[in-house]
């Protein structure tokens, strides 16, 4: 009976800590094009498949055409947010080239928790 409640405390931290990562913060400022992020900053060209870790990731084939709206800054530069047709999440910066710019002048803004957070169809998922 011991030996079955230590392997489900075992299962149940494993459990949170795969919670806790994939909703950690990835950095605590973002660049944007706008004081509120909504305004597309440029347009790139995936060179590369990629498949991120986890629901927060963008995942797209070599070829694709992706929105960028924000760029994490100071502690995570290297992650970009973007969109897809509908799908939307973050990519690594060189896993793409830019095609066209379509903001110059980029606004540093504090991240929200929510930034962090898995959207599927139209929902937060909390996992």
């Amino acid at each position: 009976m011991s030996r079955i409640l230590d392997q489900r405390l075992l299962l149940l931290v494993i459990s949170f800590s795969a919670s806790v990562q994939s909703t950690k913060v990835l950095s605590e400022w973002k660049k944007c094009g706008d004081p509120e992020c909504e305004k597309a900053m440029s347009r790139v060209q995936a060179t590369t498949d990629y498949l991120g870790p986890d629901c927060r990731y963008l995942n797209f084939k070599t070829g694709e055409e992706i929105m960028v709206y924000s760029k994490l800054s100071r502690e995570n530069e290297n992650l970009w947010t973007g969109s897809k047709g509908k799908d939307f999440g973050y990519f690594p910066r060189d896993a793409v080239k830019v095609e066209e710019v379509l903001i110059e002048k980029e606004v540093e803004v504090l991240t929200k928790e929510t930034d962090f957070l898995c959207l599927h169809e139209d929902k937060y998922t909390f996992e």
